[in-house]
């Protein structure tokens, strides 16, 4: 496992606008992301052959082949469309790596698109084989019954998931792209409706339109490039099965699996973290990683986000863009940028002092598919 650590870094970063984006096509926010990480890496279209796409799920039209066409690439070492729901962003990068390592390719492009906010029809709402008959429509019902088991087990409370929300929202309103930017209380989060108990509205993440790329190179060539390069330390994967009943403990969800192999192969341990980039399709999909990564003990997460534990300044600053409670929902592409940027020291107001270690986590289902990277600058 160690072979890998540092031998490959990111080093470009691609944004569009995001938001509510009627006027823009899947294709073309895929297009506009992918030119920007390629003109930030300092490179051109012609020096990528390797790009790895995820499918936008209200639109999967647009494939690798069609992003390789419109970039006008000729041929391709590496070519897939990859899809493990939202820990497909990291394990896209662990692929990238591995496929470089191997002398298969030079530089990957990888890239997704959300189109939630203006799509005609949302499929995330849409319901998961047998698991229909008992309720379980899209991933907010299955993480509120994984929710609702941790508040019974540990004594969790909606008050400290709360905590998350406002401590988030709080890193949005340092973040000029951010969706969301207008001051959230307690009370607030409190008020707000349910959208699956106990889940309130405010412990969700958002709609969005919007893309993200970033491009993946060797260490060595990364140190002819512009931009300073991000180096990928460790990573690891962790699934388990859809279904929580069918888990060997309901409250696993991959991370303690993906969290090992990641700390293992980079040589360090969760204290050596100085800001986390957490998959949080909810509030509590961050109070379990804390967990499962190692950062506290199984059921101590509730009270280990409150008094400013998580929040700029404090003991381990999570989720500085905003995430995609309050920053922008795309299927876990706000945590790779913002730690990347975070590692860059570009972040301005909501920049972690001497940031040096960072780590980045993806989910996807009912919190069942998950990706852990290790990046340093």
């Amino acid at each position: 496992m160690a072979k890998f650590k540092d031998k490959c870094a990111i080093v470009g970063l691609g944004y569009t606008p995001q938001g509510k984006l009627p006027d823009w096509t899947v294709r073309e926010l895929f297009l506009e992301a992918s030119r920007n990480a390629i003109d930030d890496a300092g490179l051109k279209p012609h020096d990528i052959d390797g790009i790895l796409v995820e499918l936008c799920w209200t639109d999967p039209t647009t494939q690798c082949w069609a992003l390789q066409q419109d970039l006008g690439i000729k041929e391709l070492s590496l070519s897939a469309n990859y899809d493990s729901m939202g820990a497909s962003g990291g394990c896209k990068i662990q692929l990238a790596t591995m496929a470089i390592e191997a002398g298969l390719c030079k530089n990957v492009l990888i890239a997704f698109v959300e189109k939630t906010a203006t799509a005609p029809a949302v499929p995330y709402r849409g319901g998961m084989g047998t698991m229909m008959a008992y309720g379980l429509f899209g991933a907010m019902p299955g993480i509120a019954l994984l929710a609702h088991r941790h508040m019974i087990q540990y004594g969790t409370t909606s008050e400290q998931l709360g905590e998350v929300a406002v401590t988030v929202r709080k890193h949005a309103m340092l973040n000029p792209k951010a969706q969301m930017r207008a001051p959230m209380t307690l009370e607030d989060h409190q008020k707000s409706r349910y959208v699956a108990w106990p889940l309130h509205l405010l412990d969700c993440s958002i709609l969005s339109d919007g893309a993200r790329a970033c491009v993946v190179t060797s260490a060595k060539h990364a140190k002819d490039l512009p931009q300073p390069p991000v180096y990928i330390m460790g990573f690891g994967q962790g699934h388990v099965v859809m279904d929580p009943v069918h888990r060997h403990d309901p409250l696993s969800t991959g991370a303690a699996r993906s969290g090992k192999h990641a700390f293992k192969m980079a040589g360090i341990k969760p204290k050596d973290v100085d800001v986390l980039g957490l998959y949080d399709a909810t509030t509590y999909n961050i109070v379990t990683q804390l967990e499962e990564l190692g950062f506290c003990k199984r059921g101590e997460g509730g009270s280990f986000v409150q008094n400013g534990r998580i929040g700029l300044g404090g003991e381990i600053p999570v989720n500085t863009s905003g995430g995609m409670l309050s920053e922008v929902y795309l299927q876990g592409w706000t945590g790779i940028p913002e730690v990347v940027s975070q590692l860059r020291g570009t972040c301005g107001e909501r920049q972690v002092k001497d940031a040096e270690i960072g780590l980045v986590t993806n989910q996807g289902g009912f919190i069942c598919f998950h990706s852990t990277l290790i990046l340093r600058r």
